[in-house]
């Protein structure tokens, strides 16, 4: 800072017209208010960014599907005719994944290897077994939802519906895979 005694007198004039007249400050202590903030929940934050996460994954259930209650999903571009098929069972299934018994989370495992697997031996018509949910509490279907949701959200599945009676109905479904340009 500058010493106030090398300033020339037409500074200090400029700068007294220039600030006006100031009233001297008589208070020399400053007033802190003492309320705390509110405590943050920490746990109801952690549980609501994690019901977040979990509705990314597609792990929340938007939709409770019964037992009797078919899946269909069909991707823009996919010809109506192959749906048809598929529908009808009339496209060759090249393998099958059995989900009974399994956890949400090992489902989810396997319905990943599975499809990746698929993608490698260039499989296009597959069978998932999810199951009509007659083993599970209140009977209601666990992973028939999840499926549904995890499916859609794949890039590889073009398409999927419920399978006929003799390959599992309603608690299995035909899946239609894009096919791998390796």
């Amino acid at each position: 800072m500058s010493d106030i005694s090398n300033i020339d007198e037409d500074e200090l004039s400029l700068f007294r017209d220039t600030v006006g007249f100031v009233h001297p400050i008589r208070q020399d202590s400053a007033h802190c208010p003492t309320t705390k903030p509110a405590p943050v929940p920490a746990q109801r934050v952690a549980d609501e960014r994690q019901a977040v996460r979990d509705m990314a994954q597609g792990l929340h259930d938007t939709e409770i599907l019964e037992t009797g209650d078919g899946l269909y999903f069909k991707r823009d571009g996919v010809q109506s005719r192959l749906f048809q098929k598929l529908k009808r069972g009339q496209l060759k299934l090249e393998s099958e994944l059995d989900l009974h018994g399994m956890t949400i989370s090992i489902a989810k495992e396997a319905i990943c290897d599975f499809l990746a697997k698929a993608q490698q031996t260039n499989w296009r018509c597959v069978l998932i077994i999810h199951g009509k949910g007659y083993g599970s509490p209140k009977g209601v279907p666990v992973l028939k939802s999840r499926v549904n949701n995890w499916l859609q959200q794949r890039n590889e599945v073009l398409a999927f519906c419920s399978a006929r009676q003799v390959d599992g109905g309603t608690g299995a479904i035909y899946l239609l895979l894009k096919k791998s340009y390796q």
